[in-house]
């Protein structure tokens, strides 16, 4: 056969203390390709209503206006049609959450009982954001903009006009999300199939690094998740699975494939012209190519992404313990309205401890940069209402310009913005400002850091070996398929994407336990030889593809 089993079991052994890292959390990485999109958005989206108000005198309901215009961050790797489900379940969560934090600060002014409502919505925006995996800004902005309304005086009778000047802000988002599918209605797609050629590129240039490969398989695994996300099969969609077919190929073959070549395909996607067309591998039909195992397979319910016995579960309730030590211990120091604690510790709760650790280290540097640079500008922003406005424009940009590049340089600008939004209602003494926002940074970060130490994750390890039980079973069935004599393209093709998406759920399961703080040994030996021979087994199927309507081999890499 194509590949040998994994190796029994590795004995356990002691538990390990992983060390919290300081070299690199700090360092500026290479910008996301698709950063102006969500910058533009959010821009667009911000300055329609908040002009609007500007304009009728109530710049003071610009809090709640933001609420929906910042749903524009989401959904910009999704193609158009998976985009306009993904921005209306947005915009769904974002009113519910911002319902919930009105009904509740309407109700009651004890900052007690509003810091565990912000604490139980928080852990629910962290689970159902992670559980759907709606991609970045993630729970952070619904975390953000629920618990500063909790905080925001209200009566009960003010909240129907404020949830709809949120849902009317969240329509002009809505439709600034879709706008560019009128002059580019395949980019997402093209996006996403120019990524798996760059990385599939990458590892043809170094196949003996596995970390290359791994990268390729996710590209490649990304590639077809936004394909299979279009609906209907147009031409244009035709051949960019021809385009991640080759990327696959070559992850097979890299030795007979072209790294150049791939590179120019990418290029190619560049812009609106057309889809570049490489002749097509014998035997291997597009009519069947990312259709059958995707649509066949189904995925798991929701509840059981979140329910009892998930693995995001530790991470939630993380999410909670943080949130309410952070707002409970603000308190206790005096601040009035602890928000920003309860904020700081929601947003560094990451797949495992060590990432979180890096969030807060980031989230403590940009802060305290970001209330220096809120110092500097204020003077500019108090100058007028329209200065303030655009103020809070040009930060809402510049966060989305530089976050993609580290998370703390994103927040040079996000804090000043979110301190800026503040007086829309009225201008604040910045001295009072300033110093809370730094001790509530500083208490909201370590103790939401001393949260995630004190809330283990032993599910981590025991998602390695839910991993490593489906990539065994996705490898065995493929190679059952391999013994066919004459397999069918629809099993070949069901057996491959099975067995890649195993592969790429089990390299995640693994990086994620590797980062956790106290567990039992991780199944490094069984990991890597999984994926070896998972790898092997896969390239043998893309060669059986290509070669099962040439009986020469003529088309098959070799």
């Amino acid at each position: 056969m194509s590949s040998t089993p994994p190796p029994s079991r590795t004995p356990a052994r002691t538990p390990a203390v992983h060390r919290l890292p300081l070299a690199g959390v700090l360092r500026i990485n290479k910008p996301s390709d698709t950063w102006i999109k969500p910058a533009t958005s959010v821009v667009v989206a911000t300055a329609i209503p908040n002009l609007t108000l500007l304009a009728l005198g109530r710049l003071d309901l610009a809090m709640y206006t933001m609420a929906g215009s910042l749903c524009a961050l989401y959904g910009h790797n999704l193609p158009y049609a998976a985009r306009a489900r993904a921005l209306a379940g947005v915009i769904a969560g974002m009113f519910a959450s911002i319902a919930v934090a009105l009904v509740a600060a309407s109700l009651t002014t004890s900052a007690a009982v509003l810091v565990a409502v912000g604490a139980l919505l928080a852990a629910a925006q962290k689970g159902l954001c992670d559980a759907t995996r709606i991609g970045p800004p993630g729970h952070l902005i619904f975390t953000f903009i629920s618990s500063a309304t909790l905080f925001a005086p209200q009566t009960i009778g003010q909240v129907p006009g404020h949830l709809g000047l949120m849902l009317a802000a969240a329509a002009v988002a809505w439709l600034v999300g879709m706008a560019p599918a009128v002059v580019r209605p395949h980019g997402p797609e093209r996006r996403a199939t120019a990524r798996a050629l760059n990385a599939a590129a990458a590892y043809v240039d170094r196949p003996e690094h596995a970390p290359a490969r791994g990268a390729a398989a996710a590209a490649v695994h990304a590639a077809w998740q936004s394909l299979l996300a279009t609906g209907a099969r147009t031409e244009a969609r035709r051949a960019l699975e021809r385009l991640v077919l080759r990327a696959e190929v070559a992850i097979a073959a890299p030795a007979d494939t072209d790294a150049d070549q791939l590179r120019a395909w990418a290029g190619g996607l560049r812009g609106a012209g057309a889809v570049p067309r490489p002749a097509r591998i014998a035997g291997m039909d597009d009519e069947l190519l990312g259709i059958e195992a995707e649509l066949a397979g189904g995925k798991p319910s929701l509840w059981r992404r979140i329910g009892p016995g998930s693995p995001l579960q530790p991470i939630v309730l993380r999410t909670f313990v943080g949130c309410a030590l952070a707002g409970y211990a603000s308190l206790a120091i005096g601040v009035g309205r602890p928000y920003w604690a309860l904020v700081t510790a929601a947003s560094l709760y990451q797949a495992n401890l060590t990432l979180s650790w890096n969030r807060g280290v980031q989230r403590v540097v940009g802060n305290i940069a970001g209330v220096l640079v809120f110092a500097a500008i204020v003077p500019l922003a108090h100058a007028s209402r329209i200065a303030l406005v655009l103020c809070v424009l040009a930060c809402a940009f510049g966060a989305e310009a530089l976050i993609t590049r580290n998370y703390w340089l994103g927040s040079l600008c996000v804090t000043p913005m979110a301190l800026l939004v503040t007086e829309f209602a009225r201008y604040q003494e910045p001295g009072e400002l300033i110093g809370d926002r730094i001790v509530d940074t500083l208490v909201g970060a370590v103790l939401g850091v001393v949260a995630a130490i004190v809330v283990t994750n032993r599910r981590a390890t025991n998602g390695i070996e839910r991993a490593l039980t489906t990539s065994d079973t996705a490898r065995e069935s493929a190679e059952r398929t391999l013994a066919l004599p004459a397999p069918g393209h629809a099993a070949l093709e069901t057996a491959r994407r099975n067995l890649a998406a195993a592969l790429v759920d089990l390299r995640a399961a693994a990086d994620t336990a590797a980062g956790e703080w106290w567990q039992r040994a991780l199944p490094e030996e069984r990991v890597l030889a999984a994926e070896q021979s998972g790898h092997r087994t896969l390239a043998a199927t893309v060669r059986r593809q290509a070669t099962a309507g040439d009986p020469s081999g003529a088309g098959a890499p070799k």
